[in-house]
C-alpha cells in the first residue's frame, strides 16, 4: 500500500508541476561528492539497476569533464552528492576548503559545457548539522556550494524537515524531487533521467 501511495505522490507532483517533466537530464553522467560522504555509493546502486551510463569518481574535477569532451565522449549531466564526512575527507587527504574549491571548478566547467547539474542530498538529517559534532558546519557548507547552483535537486524528504532545500529550490526556481525511503530513489531517478 505504501508503495502505491509513493507512486501516486510522484505522479501527482508531475501533474501539478509539469516543469519537472521538462527537466530531463541526459547520459552519460558523472557521479561525485562534495564532502566525501558515502552518499554517492547509495545512488550508484540504483543507477546501476536502471542501467544508466555513468562514471563514479569520488573526487571528479573540471579536468575530468574537459578530458571526456576532448575524447569525444562528453558527459551530459553531473550529480554532486552533498554532505561532508570528516572521516572520508581525512582518508582522501583533503580539507573542506579543498572540496569546496574542487566543486566550484567542477560546476563552472559543467555549466560551460551545458550539462545538467543535479545537487543531491540522500542521507537525511544524519548527514546535516543536526547530526554533526559541535561547531562542525562542513555539511552545510557542502550544501551551500552545490544546491543553489544546481538545475535539479534530489533530496531525501527527512533531510528537508527544516525546509532548508525547499527554501533553496523556491528562491532559485530549481525543480526539486523528493523521496521518502532509500528504495524510492530508483523511481525518482527514472523521472529525472532519460532512460529510453
Amino acid at each position: 500500500m505504501r508503495t502505491i501511495i509513493r507512486i501516486i505522490t510522484v505522479f501527482l507532483a508531475l501533474l501539478i508541476f509539469p516543469e519537472l517533466i521538462a527537466q530531463k537530464a541526459g547520459q552519460p553522467v558523472m557521479l561525485t561528492s562534495c564532502g566525501q560522504s558515502p552518499g554517492p555509493v547509495r545512488l550508484r546502486i540504483f543507477m546501476q539497476k536502471l542501467n544508466l551510463t555513468f562514471e563514479y569518481k569520488e573526487m571528479a574535477t573540471a579536468q575530468d569533464l574537459i578530458d571526456a569532451k576532448a575524447a569525444g565522449k562528453p558527459f551530459k549531466s553531473v550529480i554532486i552528492v552533498t554532505g561532508a564526512s570528516l572521516k572520508g575527507m581525512g582518508a582522501a587527504g583533503v580539507s573542506v576548503d579543498d572540496e569546496l574549491k574542487r566543486t566550484a571548478a567542477l560546476i563552472a566547467e559543467a555549466r560551460k559545457q551545458g550539462m545538467k547539474i543535479i545537487g543531491a542530498h540522500v542521507e537525511g538529517m544524519a548527514r546535516r548539522s543536526a547530526g554533526a559534532s559541535a561547531g562542525d558546519n562542513s555539511d552545510e557548507l557542502s550544501i551551500d556550494a552545490v544546491c543553489p547552483n544546481a538545475d535539479i535537486l534530489l533530496i531525501k524528504n527527512e533531510g528537508d524537515s527544516d525546509g532548508r532545500f525547499t527554501t533553496i529550490a523556491k528562491s532559485k526556481n530549481i525543480p526539486m524531487f523528493g523521496f521518502e525511503l532509500n528504495n524510492d530513489v530508483q523511481a525518482v531517478l527514472e523521472q529525472i533521467f532519460i532512460t529510453k
